[in-house]
């Protein structure tokens, strides 16, 4: 099983885009007292009116929908730094969870606005915001339509790696914050599909698990590689891109 811990990416070295305090998003929410959130705690519920945003501080949140039968889809992962709830304008359209404990800041929707509007510096800021987080929902279609389930998982290793550090380095010690089953319900697998595909890799001496909790990545180009996105285009090329 994968790392499931509030530490997990201090270790690894986490190092995501994370806002820094003036004349940013940021300090939108410095006002706000932190709040501590345990482990599986739910920080808002899908359905309930969306009157804050939430900034996390410290771990990882994951954004979660249940469907027919009882079935999980998780639709995001999000990190130190980032805005939970920023493109919403009704309802929240999932439960947010704590993976590992965490630490969080919240803000009225309507006090978050009010500063954004009455700021020319905070508005672009928030216009980039919504531009990121449409690119990532894009990627995500991208990869639950097309991709296969090798392609999918070293997708989302990259992405983590991308995360820590030393991101192009190979060798890199990745701890990863959610489990396996959590893994599964973002890149729409079956658990023991992710780990069949970690042992294929592993196999590969591509991406080696490491104890319980680490996964080291021995070659972080064949990882990416492997992740099923577009060849550069070149005129030598082109004559072999084929639309399927």
């Amino acid at each position: 099983m994968l790392m499931q811990g509030k530490n997990a990416f201090e270790i690894a070295g986490y190092a995501g885009e994370v806002l820094q305090p003036g004349h940013s998003l940021c300090s939108v929410f410095q006002m706000s007292v932190i709040e501590s959130v345990p482990a599986g705690k739910a920080i808002c519920w899908e359905g309930d009116t969306a009157s804050y945003l939430f900034q996390v501080v410290e771990g990882v949140v994951r954004l979660q929908r249940i469907i027919g039968e009882g079935r999980r889809v998780i639709t995001a992962f999000h990190y130190a730094g980032d805005v939970v709830g920023a493109f919403l304008q009704g309802d929240f359209l999932f439960t947010a969870e704590a993976v590992g404990d965490c630490k969080i800041r919240r803000i009225s929707r309507k006090s978050f606005l009010s500063e954004v509007a009455a700021s020319e510096l905070l508005r672009p800021e928030y216009i980039n915001l919504l531009c990121k987080q449409t690119a990532a929902a894009h990627e995500q279609m991208v990869l639950l339509s097309k991709k296969n389930a090798e392609e999918r998982l070293c997708s989302f290793l990259v992405e983590l790696a991308s995360r820590t550090e030393a991101p192009t380095q190979d060798g890199l010690l990745l701890q990863v914050p959610m489990n396996r089953q959590d893994i599964a319900d973002y890149l729409g697998m079956t658990i023991e599909t992710v780990s069949r595909t970690i042992s294929k890799l592993a196999c590969r001496n591509i991406v080696v698990p490491e104890g319980r909790h680490n996964l080291r990545i021995i070659s972080l180009s064949r990882l990416a590689q492997l992740c099923g996105n577009a060849d550069v285009f070149s005129v030598k090329n082109c004559h072999r891109v084929k639309i399927h």
